[in-house]
């Protein structure tokens, strides 16, 4: 039996498939496309997951949508209906937006059932907060567990909370669109002068660069009450918020900066704005999840949604609140739903039976070493043919040790958005200026951000406390005495105030290759660690096929490709 998973597709779509045994594939349709804004029916990813199968459409017994457009419809417009008093104009063009929404999200599924050939009953839609709570829950491998799930505004509403058990998921709270924290956060990266639904990565990182002085005041937007839910204080923001939302000028009153300064403001209150959101946001939520696990007294806690995609967010809740265990999605945004949806599917049928826990995200493309080399061949790339797994970490090691930035591409694609070393960028963290390399001759991205360290799950407990999350990199880690030693003789920027790490745990069971090459290089090094960070170019997804590899490495200043057994290197 196969269950084809499709996520909401007004953004981020991906499709992962589903049979009896587990997971067969999940991929993004943005890495396949060449594309972070893809949109629409994932047409490349649904491809390929047909193609890992070796099915096609008509194999597919059942089709899960991570979308139901008529409820969202009905949400957002009851919503604007209320507004509409107060900002009749603006509600005009949003009804008529939403209702345009509703029409393409229809015609979408339609074209899904025909591309199937499947009749009505085939093709269904679950609740997007749903699949949200079922991408982690089913992952997580609990058997009962408390969900909660905040993005922007999935199917016309920003969170859910709800309790699991078995193979059932009920939900016991709703939060309501406009009482977002996603949907704020994004508002404050424009704020910063960074790109809104693309660049709150930076105001995270950017966070711990500043002093949270405006904590007291965002806590006063954000929430109504210390123990609820997040809920938005309409004084601060312009009544026309719905289509393109905005702060109103009382906020920028308090902050004292004009409106229109995203571009202006210093760097250092920038910082603490960063700062001070951060903060608020973490506050919000781990008050929150307190109260619900105190109501619920459940131990473990499954997270999913755009907003926890934030490491330093769910480090926070880990250390704030008195749960037993905590999974995160890896997966957290818009393209785990494809996943959810999946379950969600498998599971409508009772007494079938829960999978494992999900012990890795490699479940996108592979390709063959014949692939790789038919590649490098028509490129006309020189390269090295490396005989043994122990000859290709030799010359990993060897590299490494030199001080080079080697391109590690091997076995399958990861699914969302971190490379967790299949597809990433290795130095050995104690090469001279190798973060000033990596930031300005490969990444080009802003100095203050801070690169992941990969490292042995054996070796992790003496220098680092972190939880199993950090085999996805969904957290940070502490750095312990010993390894506040390790890091203090690196550059700045690996030891992250509050002694937070940015760590990936690598387990022999998770990545036997990573692993290897991990141990190898530490037997000349001070620990069996590296620098791992994603293997892209600026601008563009993680590499997926075998010349996204060889252009991304032509186009950057990354000095060596190992590829599957191929070693390429610059003169």
């Amino acid at each position: 039996m196969y269950i084809l998973g499709l996520s909401s597709m007004e953004h981020d779509p991906a499709a992962a498939l589903l049979n009896e045994r587990g997971i067969v594939a999940a991929i993004e349709e943005g890495k396949l496309a060449r594309s972070r804004r893809a949109e629409g029916i994932p047409r490349l990813a649904i491809q390929y997951c047909l193609n890992r199968a070796g099915i096609d459409w008509r194999a597919i017994d059942r089709i899960a949508i991570a979308s139901r457009p008529a409820i969202a419809w009905r949400r957002q417009t009851l919503f604007r209906a209320r507004l509409a008093p107060l900002s009749p104009l603006s509600s005009g063009y949003f009804l008529n937006k939403a209702f345009g929404e509703f029409g393409r999200e229809l015609n979408n599924f339609r074209i899904v059932r025909s591309l199937a050939g499947a009749p009505e009953g085939r093709v269904a839609g679950y609740d997007h907060h749903l699949c949200h709570a079922g991408s982690a829950y089913f992952a997580s491998g609990f058997e009962r567990a408390l969900i909660v799930t905040l993005d922007e505004r999935g199917d016309g509403r920003a969170g859910f909370a709800g309790i699991a058990h078995g193979n059932d998921i009920r939900e016991f709270v709703t939060v309501r669109f406009p009482h977002s924290l996603a949907w704020a956060y994004t508002q404050f990266t424009k704020l910063l002068g960074f790109r809104p639904h693309a660049d709150e990565h930076k105001t995270q990182w950017l966070s711990l660069a500043g002093e949270p002085v405006f904590t007291d005041f965002f806590l006063s937007i954000l929430r109504r009450h210390p123990q609820g839910p997040p809920h938005l204080n309409g004084q601060y923001f312009r009544h026309e918020f719905a289509g393109q939302l905005s702060f109103a000028e009382k906020f920028y009153a308090r902050l004292e900066i004009p409106r229109g300064s995203e571009t202006t403001l210093g760097n250092p209150l920038k910082a603490d704005i960063a700062s001070s959101v951060q903060k608020a946001c973490a506050t919000v939520v781990c008050d929150w999840l307190e109260t619900l696990r105190k109501r619920t007294a459940e131990r473990y806690l499954c997270l999913a949604g755009g907003l926890f995609l934030n490491p330093l967010l769910v480090s926070a809740i880990e250390k704030h609140t008195g749960f037993d265990r905590i999974f995160v999605q890896p997966a957290a945004g818009n393209e785990g739903t494809a996943l959810g949806a999946a379950w969600l599917a498998w599971h409508k049928r009772p007494g079938r039976p829960r999978f494992e826990r999900m012990a890795n995200a490699y479940l996108g493309p592979g390709y063959p070493n014949e692939a790789i080399k038919q590649t490098l061949d028509n490129c006309k790339a020189a390269y090295r043919w490396c005989d043994s797994e122990d000859r290709k970490i030799e010359e990993a090691v060897r590299l490494l040790q030199a001080g080079k930035i080697v391109a590690w591409y091997q076995g399958a694609t990861e699914f969302g958005p971190r490379a967790l070393g299949n597809r990433s960028l290795l130095a050995s963290p104690w090469a001279p200026y190798v973060k000033e390399n990596l930031n300005d001759y490969v990444k080009h991205r802003e100095s203050f951000r801070p690169f992941a360290l990969s490292m042995p799950a054996e070796d992790c407990a003496r220098y680092f406390e972190c939880s199993a999350n950090g085999r996805f990199m969904t957290t940070m880690a502490t750095a312990n005495e010993d390894g506040r030693k390790l890091l203090d003789v690196l550059p700045p920027g690996f030891l992250l105030p509050g002694n937070l790490v940015r760590l990936h745990v690598v387990g022999a069971d998770d990545n036997p290759l990573l692993w290897k090459l991990l141990k190898r290089s530490g037997e000349n090094a001070p620990a069996p660690m590296l620098i791992n960070t994603s293997f892209n170019l600026f601008g563009e997804p993680l590499v997926v096929s075998p010349r996204d590899a060889v252009r991304s490495y032509y186009c950057s200043g990354t000095d060596a490709l190992i590829a599957g057994s191929f070693l390429l290197t610059k003169h």
